[in-house]
């Protein structure tokens, strides 16, 4: 109806005529009992135009001088004396009322609708028309298609949280924008909602939230896509799109090799827009034949502009348009599934924005310069972002982060979820925040409790270690599964970047390969580049190592020194994209992989796929490396050599040796380099990264398989010689 919400129109009429109070028509019948038969007697007409937002209607009828008036209602023509749909409950009495709704007989249906007041000349009356919005019946926050309706239909039923607006509309291609045709029923503890009969997938809406004299046009809060980061929101339908039939299952989280991405460069040529989910999707065969077992998506929620790493999306719900939106990620996530892979999405629960927030001030009130109703108003919103902390302690937004933690679980079907800079949300710049700790506690707890299997990944670089992000909520912890390890990534940059030899402190490698959260390996994810570290001033580890020629025989050489680090040690190894085929500079939004390294250090890459392959004991000779145990038996700072030993339940196919060489040196077994072992028998060379086939410059250096000899070494107790060449890792097992 064009109306406001709770418009009331009252219209006191006579005999006279009144097209000015609304009478379409009026029609003079004969006298019928009781009325007197020297009376004329008219038909009032008026009308009601119901639309697909409407769901009921009130009709009121006080007589002023004559108990003979009736009410009679017909939906699309007059209704007479004997046509109509409804009719006074008791006619020729003082009052009358009428409704019409979804649990009326007749049902309230969208058309024109006719009130029919039935008078005597003379017959004065007062006619009310009251048009209340009614709320959603169908649960669930935001813009949600249902079908078979209250009246059979389909429609979307829309849901807000507005709690300081004095009215919300909701206003799309459904109602031709208008900002006033639809209004929202209000609850009465802030939300507002609304189900429209017609409205559909793809149509484009926004809610009109007036505040005293504010009235402000908004995104949905929960928008699943938008036009643009600037423009409308638009209605999907999450049970549309045609998952499949193959089975799949979230590989063992000891089993996980993950793969960090950025959509936007990961598959795209240079120049025009960025990448999306269907260029990324036509490497995902790549990706299984590389080994991965998971891909970790840098953000991909709406941002403003075409280029960004994502970390400062502005709609939390939204896939980002310029990516492929909402089905673009599901068939990244389809395909993936089909090829073995895990799909990890990075979050942002610190902060939001701080551009094109559509969040900031939603409903018009705030403190000073402060963000509303999501944010803290006050220097606890303070990040180093912009201020946009949302508001942990209210219990709205605490929903609003848990429920966003879900929906990307289970409507996308994703994994797990990796958090950005969790130490931005247990703390603010009043110390410590209570609330940002249990409101992590309450989504882990949530996880757990319906889809166990995925895996909450915390980024809590601030004061590592800290055992407490990964500790069971029983016990006080904030309940993640695994968090990025600070105490990991730069001793080992360090150990292989520095230029001399001398510089490498292998006490601190032996720290980082050691280090462990809670006595499980999969606790912490381990690496050598990421995002932050090939970027923020910093550079891929070739180039690190040799700046402005990363394909030089060092940056080769210890490089993948440390990826066999990242690979054999205790934890969730990661790759970030395009590190296994050397690719170097620095990370840029604006500047895509160059794949044709791929051909050029064709051998790095099958370097790479042969240690993935060894890490999950793809071949049954190395199940140590899925293992939690490790001892860092042999550490020679002065020779720059460190071995371990890795294993799960031990023994044959189990025990798993690595020897890792750090200086520009060879050894050969006449030379008598003794190291621990920690089993008798013999063992076999499974790898060794100095073998020329990964790279013509590489030297092969001979590496032979060791016989255990009996004695203690190392606090082992047998022991052997090794050959190895420089910057090398050998694996070794029985």
């Amino acid at each position: 109806m064009s109306r406001l919400a709770g418009l009331v129109a009252v219209l006191a009429l006579s005999a006279a005529p009144a097209a000015a109070q609304g009478i379409v028509s009026r029609t003079r019948l004969a006298p019928l009992p009781p009325a007197p038969t020297r009376t004329a007697l008219y038909f009032d007409y008026y009308t009601v135009q119901v639309d697909g937002w409407d769901w009921r209607f009130d009709v009121t009828l006080t007589q002023t001088n004559s108990t003979a008036v009736d009410l009679y209602l017909k939906r699309g023509a007059l209704p007479t004396l004997t046509d109509f749909d409804a009719k006074s409950a008791t006619p020729w009495t003082a009052n009358e009322a009428l409704t019409v709704d979804a649990a009326s007989t007749p049902v309230l249906a969208p058309g024109t609708w006719y009130v029919g007041v039935f008078h005597p000349l003379g017959g004065g009356y007062g006619l009310g028309i009251v048009e209340a919005p009614e709320p959603s019946s169908h649960a669930g926050m935001g813009a949600n298609p249902y079908t078979g309706g209250l009246l059979g239909e389909d429609g979307v039923g829309f849901r807000v949280w507005a709690p300081n607006a004095s009215s919300v509309h909701v206003s799309g291609d459904f109602n031709g924008w208008s900002g006033t045709a639809a209004p929202m029923a209000s609850d009465g503890a802030g939300h507002w909602s609304l189900d429209v009969r017609g409205a559909s997938a793809g149509q484009r809406y926004k809610y009109v939230v007036r505040n005293g004299a504010q009235t402000l046009w908004k995104n949905d809060a929960r928008a699943r896509a938008l036009t643009s980061s600037t423009g409308e929101s638009l209605i999907v339908d999450p049970a549309a799109f045609d998952w499949g039939t193959q089975p799949y299952a979230t590989p063992n989280w000891n089993d996980l090799v993950v793969y960090e991405l950025h959509v936007g460069t990961f598959f795209d040529a240079p120049g025009g827009l960025p990448g999306t989910f269907q260029t990324a999707l036509a490497k995902v065969p790549y990706l299984a034949d590389l080994g991965v077992t998971a891909v970790e998506l840098m953000p991909s929620c709406e941002f403003p502009g075409d280029y960004s790493w994502g970390y400062n999306y502005a709609h939390p719900f939204a896939v980002e348009s310029i990516y492929g939106g909402t089905d673009g990620l599901k068939a990244f996530v389809k395909s993936c599934h089909e090829h073995g892979i895990a799909v990890l999405l990075d979050v942002l629960y610190n902060h939001w924005g701080p551009n094109d927030l559509d969040l900031w001030r939603y409903d018009g009130w705030a403190v000073g310069n402060y963000g509303g109703i999501y944010f803290y108003n006050s220097t606890q919103s303070q990040t180093p972002w912009g201020d946009t902390r949302p508001d942990f302690g209210r219990g709205e937004v605490r929903q609003y982060i848990r429920d966003n933690v879900l929906f990307w679980l289970d409507e996308y079907r994703l994994d797990g979820l990796r958090w950005d800079s969790t130490s931005n949300i247990r703390t603010s710049p009043w110390g410590d925040n209570a609330d940002g700790w249990s409101l992590m506690q309450w989504c882990n707890d949530e996880v757990d409790a319906t889809a166990p299997w995925k895996i909450n990944i915390a980024e809590d670089m601030f004061n590592a270690p800290n055992e407490w992000i990964t500790r069971s909520t029983g016990t006080g912890g904030a309940g993640f599964d695994s968090q990025w390890d600070a105490l990991f990534v730069h001793p080992i940059r360090a150990a292989v970047i520095a230029a001399n030899d001398g510089d490498r402190n292998m006490w601190s490698v032996r720290d980082a390969i050691a280090q462990q959260y809670n006595g499980q390996a999969t606790r912490r994810v381990i690496y050598t580049e990421s995002h932050d570290e090939v970027a923020n001033g910093k550079s891929r580890v070739p180039e690190e190592i040799w700046p402005g020629n990363a394909g030089s025989y060092y940056s080769k050489k210890r490089s993948t020194l440390a990826a066999a680090v990242v690979l054999t040690s205790p934890g969730v190894p990661m790759l970030f994209q395009g590190q296994e085929f050397l690719e170097d500079g620095f990370f840029s939004d604006g500047d895509p992989l160059d794949w044709s390294k791929l051909t050029t250090f064709a051998g790095i890459q099958q370097l790479y796929k042969d240690l993935i392959r060894l890490r999950r004991d793809l071949d049954g000779t190395t199940r140590g490396l899925t293992g939690d145990h490790v001892n860092v038996f042999h550490v020679d700072d002065f020779n720059k050599l460190v071995a371990y030993h890795r294993w799960d339940q031990g023994g044959a196919g189990d025990d798993v040796v690595v020897v890792c060489n750090f200086a520009n040196t060879t050894w050969a077994t006449p030379q008598n380099y003794t190291i621990g072992l920690p089993r008798a028998g013999t063992w076999f060379v499974r790898f060794n990264s100095d073998a020329v086939g990964y790279d013509a410059s590489f030297e092969d250096w001979p590496a032979v398989a060791i016989t255990a000899q009996p004695g203690g070494y190392d606090g082992l107790p047998y022991h052997g010689t090794i050959s190895i060449g420089k910057y090398t890792a050998l694996i070794l097992s029985q």
